[in-house]
């Protein structure tokens, strides 16, 4: 049995598969150089339409298959699937479901429209990605989560999933970006992210506006360690993050090509 520290990232970007923002090739860099720095890694991201399947050898992980997830008394399927990320030995899983993710954009139509059931897209993939961590039955120590669409897991992971084995040592940190979208989630939005009876009003309080700063918010008060990813990022927010007694906090560098202080990071809460 493997006595390696383990680390997942949780994103909704990741170069070579999709770059949506100059992160994408953060979260493939951070992968690999936590890889070769001895962790065990994993990686989930969406299976978004636009991603070439051919082109990066996805196949569907037909054991790991076979998840409903319920979002709002629904239920939609998870297909998983994986590639190896090039260049290194380690596998990105990719979660998809014909509903959410089969179309040829991401977050908006051809018109630039924001799309309506972006909110549930959002709770399916958070959902989804925990559920999919209890089908591998494989503890992570740290995970590591980045973008938007993956801020509801802190909160869940201390809340619906705070019982569950495989996540009892857990440790997560979520990156703050700049804000990508102006929109709101939407009316029904804090009724599909009470996935469970274990998560209460309060604890989504902060989420419930549905904005982009609302999410990052909620998702940063709920990490264990929060990212400064970003010189843009909304001032109020990181004030916020700074004021909280014990949140540890990582910087911004603009010059971080080594990521070394990103390391440091993750053996800070794997207590090294």
């Amino acid at each position: 049995m493997s006595t390696k520290k383990r680390i997942l990232f949780i994103a909704q970007e990741m170069s070579p598969y999709l770059e949506l923002s100059e992160y994408a090739a953060m979260v493939n860099k951070m992968a690999i150089k936590s890889n070769e720095a001895g962790l065990e890694v994993r990686v989930i991201m969406p299976r978004f339409g636009i991603i070439n399947e051919r082109r990066h050898r996805l196949h569907e992980v037909v054991r790991l298959s076979g998840i409903n997830i319920v979002i709002d008394g629904d239920d939609y399927p998870l297909i998983i699937k994986v590639a190896s990320l090039p260049n290194a030995r380690l596998q990105v899983y990719f979660l998809d479901n014909e509903d959410y993710f089969k179309r040829k954009t991401v977050f908006a139509d051809e018109n630039d429209e924001f799309f309506e059931d972006n909110a549930a897209r959002a709770v399916f993939f958070c959902k989804g990605a925990l559920e999919t961590v209890k089908k591998f039955g494989w503890p992570p120590d740290i995970i590591h989560c980045s973008g938007w669409m993956t801020s509801l897991i802190p909160m869940y992971l201390k809340t619906a999933y705070k019982k569950e084995p495989v996540f009892a040592n857990s440790k997560v940190i979520y990156s703050l970006t700049p804000n990508t979208f102006k929109e709101k989630l939407g009316p029904t939005f804090i009724k599909k992210a009470t996935i469970s009876n274990q998560i209460k009003e309060k604890d989504l309080e902060l989420f419930k506006d549905g904005t982009n700063t609302a999410l990052n918010r909620g998702a940063a008060k709920y990490a264990d360690a929060v990212v400064l990813a970003g010189d843009k990022l909304e001032k109020k927010v990181v004030d916020e993050v700074k004021a909280e007694k014990g949140k540890i906090i990582l910087p911004y560098k603009k010059e971080n090509e080594d990521l070394g202080d990103y390391l440091q990071l993750y053996n800070q809460l794997l207590g090294k």
